[in-house]
């Protein structure tokens, strides 16, 4: 099922703000920590080895003097040959040099260096770094990603609005139906939201997009209606002519004439229903009845013998299983009946096979056949294999082919040339069919 678009458009606005959101936060944190790095192992560390060399320059111009001892560094001075306990048992093992260490149940970092007095010990308590960190670093990282994040929510807000009259246009572009065209729904003074500039000019762009469909339709149910009577009311009248005319005293050669316009009737008929139905732009006007496939087959089979006149082929029907349909019987017939109509004019001798299985329909026939190349070219309309002495229009194969897309209902077909051509409709949705009348 099709997700509407605003919930889709929205999803991912929200997700392009939250991952906006993690993205800053973890770069700020990401920051905050290397900056308390830097504070701890390059401003700390310099600061003590620069306090022992300032300790040593005091020492030389007075030996009396006082190691360092501040509320952040405390400084210890091991003289040589003293015993270490007068030192905080964990400063007693360090070599010179830094070093992190715990010390009365925090860390402390701890500067060692010799001079000519002995070995100072510098101890900078480690939980004074980590208030420094606190107060320089994460104080101000809150107040940061607090005005980042009010920002990019106001950000996010405002792209929903901005977005709004789009999703609103699109929505209602998804529900308009052609078919039943409602101009009123796309014009930009109906939309739920108020469209800017440019979603106005959108919205009049499909409006008068959809006022032309509606035209187009439009003309489209007037010319099939108009083509069916004034097209079909002519093809009755030569048909009834040619009925009563072939039942006179004529010559042989009229006789054979109108035996020509009577299957030409026939024809034209069968041709004119066939482009009806694929001029109709839905099936709206197609009626659904159930039907029994082989009669209707059995139909088309006496339809197409008058084909064969003259030719030294015959026509037949097997029936190995019976089956039904629920769908408009004009389409099947017009599959069918072109299919079987095609497999008469393409055979100059042999035969053609009509066989109703338990869910297809297939015509083999042994005409002149096709190459794989013809046969990729029969859904061109007015495609005919360059072999073919027929008359046909070349447009049989390409009307069953746009059938079967429209009603679901697969063509296969299979052709070598000089041997004939089989077509398998099959039918998904079959029905079982009541027994045969004996």
């Amino acid at each position: 099922m099709m997700r509407p678009p605003r919930a889709g458009i929205r999803r991912k606005i929200w997700a392009v703000y939250v991952l906006q959101v993690a993205a800053i936060s973890l770069a700020t944190i990401l920051g905050v920590y290397g900056a308390a790095t830097v504070l701890e192992d390059v401003l700390i560390k310099r600061a003590l080895s620069g306090e022992a060399a300032f300790y040593w320059q005091r020492w030389d111009h007075n030996h009396a003097a006082p190691v360092p001892d501040t509320n952040n560094m405390t400084g210890y001075l091991l003289a040589p040959g003293t015993t270490t306990a007068a030192l905080p048992d964990a400063l007693r093992d360090l070599a010179p040099g830094y070093h992190r260490v715990q010390s009365g149940g925090s860390f402390v970092l701890v500067h060692v260096s010799d001079g000519p007095p002995g070995r100072l010990f510098l101890v900078f308590n480690q939980e004074q770094v980590g208030h420094l960190a606190f107060l320089f670093g994460f104080v101000p990282l809150i107040l940061v990603l607090l005005i980042i994040y009010i920002t990019t929510w106001l950000t996010y807000r405002a792209s929903r609005r901005a977005l709004s009259p789009v999703i609103a246009l699109a929505k209602v572009v998804r529900d308009w139906d052609p078919k039943n065209p409602d101009l009123a729904a796309l014009d930009p003074g109906n939309l739920s939201s108020d469209p800017d500039g440019d979603v106005e000019t959108l919205a009049r762009a499909l409006h008068g997009f959809a006022s032309r469909i509606e035209d187009f339709v439009e003309r489209e149910r007037n010319f099939t209606r108009d083509a069916s009577h004034e097209l079909r009311s002519p093809l009755t009248v030569i048909k009834l002519a040619a009925d009563v005319i072939v039942e006179e005293d004529v010559s042989p050669f009229a006789q054979r004439a109108l035996q020509r316009i009577r299957r030409s009737v026939r024809d034209m008929e069968a041709m004119l229903e066939t482009f009806l139905l694929l001029a109709r732009e839905s099936d709206t006007g197609l009626r659904q009845e159930e039907f029994v496939v082989n009669d209707a087959v059995r139909e088309e089979v006496e339809r197409a013998q008058p084909l064969l006149e003259g030719k030294p082929v015959t026509l037949e029907l097997h029936e190995p299983a019976r089956f039904a349909l629920c769908a408009p019987p004009r389409v099947f017939a017009a599959m069918v009946g072109n299919l079987i109509r095609n497999a008469c004019l393409y055979t100059e001798s042999g035969s053609v096979r009509v066989s109703v299985g338990d869910d297809y329909v297939s015509i083999a026939d042994s005409g002149i056949g096709m190459s794989a190349d013809e046969i990729a070219q029969t859904r061109q309309p007015y495609f005919r294999a360059g072999r073919s002495a027929s008359a046909g229009h070349g447009v049989g194969l390409s009307i069953v082919r746009r059938l079967s897309e429209r009603f679901g209902w697969p063509v296969d077909l299979r052709s070598e040339v000089g041997t004939g051509t089989t077509a398998t409709i099959r039918f998904p949705q079959r029905l079982p069919a009541p027994p045969a009348a004996s």
